[in-house]
């Protein structure tokens, strides 16, 4: 079973001290233009590990992503009876 993740957004000043948030979650990407990373973190331990990263002497802030917050299904937007109600191809070309 795949333990459930959440991910947050560090922002830090030092790029190469940002390598070492490896130690606490998979480190998913680091933006060296605007200084941030994306770690994911497993969501028992989450918050406990967040507040262990904000001791850290080059991590200026940490934001928690709300994605796993956002509606994903999109296959309910269009119900069978719009489709149905949709011209044919060949009333557009005539």
């Amino acid at each position: 079973m795949v333990p459930e993740r959440i991910g947050y957004i560090v922002w830090v000043n030092d790029l190469k001290a940002a390598r070492n948030l490896e130690k606490y979650g998979t480190l998913h990407y680091v933006s060296r233009r605007m200084h941030y990373a994306v770690v994911y973190l497993n969501a028992d331990r989450a918050e406990e590990t967040a507040k262990h990263m904000r001791r850290l002497s080059y991590v200026r802030k940490i934001e928690r992503s709300h994605r796993t917050e956002l509606k994903t299904d999109y296959g309910s937007k269009f119900p069978e009876e719009v489709s149905a109600e949709l011209p044919d191809s060949e009333a557009l070309s005539g």
